[in-house]
This record gives structure tokens, sequence and C-alpha cells, in this order.
């Protein structure tokens, strides 16, 4: 188990472990028995979504494996088909009553959908969840920097995190940048690209061995050293431990360069361009 979790401070104060645990696809008591298994060996944030359909699942797990909720930071997100203001408010309550929680820390707007263009109403929905008290921080996935100049500009308010597809494929520099700028952690998702090749690529292999590490822990590391938060997900106890263990090694400027240099123009795994993808 990881003794001391080093944490990001949002813009908002909320403190976040560096590193997350994703429950994507996690579901039923399976789904449970790994979360549980992620916060026994020191996991302290747990990221769900309404669509995943496994907001009980973790919600179940966090009322079982013993550590105090107040030492949890539980997220999840609202789906596309509910962005519209007072359907908005209704799922985060709806997605509280499915977890059996009393607040969420975290709760992020899943995707801007821009064709419905109802994201600013369902940003304002965000802020006035954050009044009623059931969510401690607000935040958004997948929002370009023209979406969120816009939410800003229009509501005065900005998210403290934009969860992003960003693994060594695909670097996301300008969109981390962007955010860094105007206070906004960026978080990743799939950080590990899938595993999509990432594995086999002969830099990172490299760099491993350099490290006496395996690739997934100097993808994670790498994340950590860009600023970024990492959420991979991991079954089975030694994976989840394998991706915790990133805190007692430092990666050289140099080998930073070698993975960035990875990126590619078309790096997204699923082609899903938040100016064009709809999520529902």
């Amino acid at each position: 188990m990881l003794e001391k979790m080093p944490e990001l401070t949002l813009n908002d104060g909320l403190r976040l472990p560096a590193i997350g645990f994703g429950t994507y696809q996690l579901n039923g008591l399976q789904g449970v028995e790994a979360i549980k298994r992620a916060v026994a060996v020191g996991y302290r944030l747990l990221d769900s979504a309404f669509n995943y359909e496994n907001e009980g699942a973790v919600g179940k797990a966090v009322r079982e494996c013993g550590v105090p909720r107040e030492e949890l930071r539980i997220a999840s997100k609202l789906p596309g088909r509910h962005h519209r203001y007072h359907e908005a408010i209704a799922t985060v309550e709806e997605s509280l009553y499915r977890a059996g929680l009393d607040y969420y820390d975290l709760y992020l707007i899943h995707w801007p959908n821009p064709k419905e263009n109802l994201y600013v109403e369902a940003w304002q929905a965000m802020i006035e969840a954050q009044k009623r008290g059931l969510v401690r921080s607000i935040g958004v996935c997948n929002f370009l920097p023209h979406h969120l100049e816009r939410i800003i500009r229009e509501t005065g308010v900005a998210p403290s995190v934009d969860q992003v597809e960003l693994y060594p494929f695909f670097n996301q520099a300008e969109q981390r940048k962007w955010n860094s700028e105007h206070g906004i952690l960026t978080e990743s998702w799939s950080p590990l690209g899938h595993a999509n090749h990432i594995l086999q690529d002969e830099t990172i292999v490299a760099i491993a061995k350099e490290h006496q590490k395996t690739v997934t822990q100097i993808v994670l590391r790498w994340h950590i050293q860009l600023g970024a938060l990492p959420i991979p997900k991991a079954v089975s106890e030694a994976h989840q431990m394998e991706n915790l263990n990133v805190f007692d090694f430092t990666l050289t400027d140099a080998e930073m360069e070698k993975i960035n240099a990875l990126t590619r123009p078309d790096g997204r795994t699923a082609n899903q361009d938040p100016d064009v993808y709809e999520e529902f």
C-alpha cells in the first residue's frame, strides 16, 4: 500500500491525489470488489460517470472499503442527453441516489456536444449544484479551449478540471498549456491509450529498462511530470499496485522530450473530436 500520495490543489481549493482510479466497465459485484482492492492498495480518487452505469457499484465500494468517506474523492459525470438546466440538476441528484452518497467531490460535464449547443446551460446547472452542496468541485471533460472560453465568459466561473484524452501518442500540448494558464487541472483519461502499441514502443521500452520500471509505470510517471492527473483502470491488485508505484523515480528532461516526440496529429484512439463527437 502507498503510504502517502502526493496531492494537487484545484482552483477552488479542493485537493486531489496525484493519480486516480478509473472505473469504466467495472460493474456489479466484480466491479465493487475491484474498486475495494484499489482503495485498499492506496487509491483515494475514484472516477465514474452516469453513463458508466456503475455509480451504484462505486457507492457500495465506498461504504464497504473501510476508509472514511471524507478521505476519498469521488467523481462522476453528466451525460449529454441531460444538458438542459433542470434535467442536469436532477441528474446530479440521481447520481447521488444511485451511489448512496450525500455529495460528490467532483462532477464533470462528460462532453460538450456542440451540435446540441447546450453546454453553457449544463455548466450553469453545475454551478447551481455546487451552490446547493451536491458537489464540492465542478469541471468538464473533453472541452477544447474555445468551449472553455465560452463557459467562463458567459458565467464567470472556470472549471476546476478538464479531463481529456491524453497519452504519449496524443500529448495534448496546446490543450494542457491553455488549461494551465487558466488555472484548470488537466486530467488524463485512457492514460495508457488502451495499451495501443504503447507497451511495445521502443522508445518507452528503452526508458523503462534504464529505470528498471515497467512501460506502464514510465507512461504514468510521464503524465505526472507533465502536471496532468492520470486515472488508469486496473482490475488485479498487482496491476493496481504497479500503477501506484511511480513516485520513487524521476524521468530526465531528455526522456520527457523523447516521449513527447511520440505524439501524432491523428493520435485520438477513437477519433472522438470534441468539436464533432456527440455523446448522449
